[in-house]
């Protein structure tokens, strides 16, 4: 039972508030876990401010939190080896060549085309479209939030369309302890209801197709179209330029396969190790766990393929590794605070408060409407759609059977909702993935990323509504 009440919510929200009116991501995560704990402490400050940095030490008893970070900074040493090899270089020399991708709409669909094919991990998919395309739309001066909008609007909204992956797992063993009597079927019958996963990734569709821009992301592509600039002037990507603008070898040939092989590598590893760690089901598996195996197998591959070819020797390897590993180190601080802040939240109870405060307000017909919208809050305010997924899965069952609506239906709008704070919440750790994979500014891919996901979302709003009162 939440006794805390409304202060609930006040941490994530003055983080979150900050973060979007400041720019200072990492002072406004850091003060929403001082007044959370200072909340848990009873009002006192100074015990706030221990409690405060026990918290951000805490982060790392979690071992899947552990793995992530790693995860992270070993990507900086795969872009690091990558670049240097001149496997990027190679690899926009090889379609230039192929005149493949002839223009900016080329680009954006191969971003989208990318962020479609791949569904087994938001992480790796993210990083992969980032990976490819980054350079490719640097070229093209397609602004980097573009690219980190499209990376992230087909990450979480795909892995819940084609759930073969850990999100239909978790989800299907959520519907099973509540009792669901085919919680598989009743998932499958969810996927062409869920309206905000199939609007946001037709909207990036139609925005690659027309270059349709508005908002925030407008002014960061005219700012690269006039000025040339593909960041904004003061902002801080999480990932250092150095790594992301290393000069390759230049007596060496840049051959593509230098990074689409580690890429690949990566890729293909990921489905095997979730095979592995779930002792032969796919489905059980460990995302963390394969994420970093993968990247580890990733990078031993790009050092023995570079080794073969001469290209560097051992020493000049670890050496980019740790370079690479070192660049990611503001990445690491953001995803300490934001894990911590989702542990301060979930102590003070933030979405059960949420779900118990709305509760009230759902009527039989607006059930999927409002479930929804709830959903979407908490998933916002704690940047988790499993925790969301988690926490409102056993409150929708039984709503649904109360109003005699149709379960898949309950079932989808608790799934949209979860994706979509999955989806933009600045504190969703595949959001940050996402400014880390287009090496921009969080902030403003939070900003420029926000207007879109609030319009699929309203829509996604309306369709549920109509579902309500139809099914």
């Amino acid at each position: 039972m939440n006794t805390i009440g409304w202060l609930a919510i006040l941490p994530p929200l003055m983080a979150i508030i900050l973060a979007i009116m400041t720019r200072q991501v990492f002072i406004s995560l850091g003060l929403g876990i001082w007044i959370g704990w200072i909340i848990l402490s009873h009002g006192n400050p100074l015990s706030g401010m221990s409690a405060t940095l026990e918290a951000l030490v805490k982060v790392f008893q979690d071992a899947d939190n552990t793995r992530i970070i790693l995860f992270c900074a070993l990507i900086g040493s795969l872009i690091a080896l990558t670049q240097r090899s001149g496997g990027v270089s190679g690899f926009v020399k090889y379609l230039d060549d192929r005149n493949w991708i002839r223009n900016r709409r080329g680009a954006r669909l191969l971003a989208w085309l990318l962020g479609i094919i791949i569904f087994i991990e938001s992480s790796i998919k993210i990083l992969v479209v980032g990976t490819i395309c980054r350079p490719i739309f640097d070229k093209m001066k397609i602004s980097r939030e573009k690219l980190a909008y499209i990376a992230d609007s087909t990450s979480a909204p795909i892995c819940m369309l084609i759930p073969l992956n850990a999100w239909g797992a978790f989800v299907i063993g959520l519907l099973a302890t509540q009792g669901v009597e085919e919680p598989i079927s009743v998932l499958i019958k969810s996927i062409p209801l869920n309206f905000y996963a199939i609007i946001t990734v037709l909207m990036v569709l139609v925005m690659a197709l027309t270059g349709l821009d508005f908002g925030p992301m407008r002014r960061a592509e005219c700012r690269v179209s006039k000025e040339g600039k593909l960041v904004r002037d003061g902002a801080i990507p999480p990932v250092d330029q150095n790594i992301i603008e290393m000069k390759p070898i230049e007596s060496h040939s840049h051959l593509a396969r230098n990074m689409v092989i580690p890429v690949l590598v990566m890729s293909l590893a990921m489905p095997l190790f979730l095979l592995i760690t779930g002792q032969g089901n796919i489905t059980r598996g460990s995302g963390s766990t394969a994420v970093l195996w993968s990247v580890l197998l990733a990078i031993a591959t790009a050092g023995v393929l570079y080794r073969a070819q001469k290209l560097m020797s051992i020493k000049e390897i670890m050496d980019l590794i740790m370079k690479g590993a070192g660049g990611m180190i503001s990445l690491a601080i953001l995803m300490i605070l934001a894990f911590a802040l989702g542990q301060t939240c979930k102590l003070l109870g933030t979405g059960d408060y949420i779900a118990t405060l709305t509760a009230p307000l759902l009527s039989t017909k607006s059930v999927p409407a409002l479930i929804f919208t709830v959903s979407a809050l908490v998933a916002f305010a704690t940047g988790t759609s499993f925790g969301t997924f988690a926490l409102m899965i056993p409150l929708a069952i039984p709503l649904a059977a109360a109003t005699h609506g149709y379960l898949p239906l309950v079932v989808s709008a608790v799934l949209a909702g979860g994706v979509f704070g999955d989806h933009c919440s600045p504190i969703s750790d595949t959001t940050i993935v996402a400014s880390m994979a287009a090496a921009c500014d969080h902030i403003d891919h939070v900003n420029t990323q926000l207007p879109y996901a609030l319009v699929s979302a309203g829509l996604a709003f309306l369709f549920f509504l109509i579902g309500g009162h139809l099914i």
